[in-house]
């Protein structure tokens, strides 16, 4: 047996996972809510980048505690739970106020994490392409230029939070960080690049070196999701 899937299994077990299929494990659905969805690889695909330890505990326990505590938030609310989490984070404005800030705790953890791991792939890829890249060269100056912007608005966020390259709704680009689980959704704006720099993210393998782990994570760039995202 693979020995992440081994390590997952004993996890599994202690927290009442329900079922194992293909690669990665399926949670049970429940009824009505929001679900944590498959990885689109294996926990040891995006090494040496992101070691295995580190993507089994960020999406099996930190995801899966968002989707949880977002179900629980809108518990009795069937209206709200029908409704997709992107929908949901650009209407924030309308949710009840006394479940507002956990719908933008949790419901803003489920939808970056969500995108965030359709972010990444295995080996990365080349880089941006057609429009895209014609409008980080005319926005940034060049691809390696918006690198360090997000390099620096990651650095410079203190506590938890990501570093964004987002779309607006007139389609241009623009690069900055948010607090927390706090979504560009909640702006208007579509994520195109984010990446998460709570210290779950990369303590276990980078520890405190937030720069090594922001400088290392280009290389597993899905750059044909962000194609996609910004078409």
């Amino acid at each position: 047996m693979n020995p992440n899937r081994r390590s997952f299994l004993k996890g599994a077990s202690a927290l009442g996972f329900a079922a194992l299929t293909g690669t990665q494990p399926l949670f049970a659905a429940q009824a009505g809510g929001f679900e944590l969805a498959n990885l689109p690889y294996g926990f040891d695909a995006l090494e040496p980048v992101i070691d295995a330890k580190t993507m089994e505990i960020h999406w099996g326990r930190h995801h899966k505690a968002y989707v949880d505590n977002l179900n629980k938030a809108f518990a009795g609310k069937a209206d709200w739970l029908a409704k997709p989490v992107d929908q949901i984070l650009k209407e924030i404005g309308e949710v009840p106020p006394s479940i507002k800030q956990a719908v933008i705790n949790n419901g803003g953890g489920h939808s970056n994490h969500t995108h965030f791991w359709k972010m990444m792939k295995a080996g990365g890829s080349d880089g941006p392409t057609g429009n895209l890249k014609e409008a980080i060269v005319s926005t940034f100056g060049s691809l390696e230029k918006l690198q360090a912007l997000m390099t620096v608005n990651g650095m410079t966020r203190f506590g938890s939070g990501w570093t964004w390259l987002v779309k607006d709704q007139g389609g241009k680009l623009s690069a900055y960080s948010t607090a927390n689980q706090d979504s560009p959704l909640m702006k208007g704006h579509t994520p195109i690049l984010g990446i998460d720099v709570w210290e779950h993210a990369y303590y276990l393998k980078y520890q405190n070196k937030r720069a090594d782990y922001l400088a290392a994570w280009w290389k597993v760039v899905n750059w044909t999701r962000a194609d996609e995202l910004f078409a």
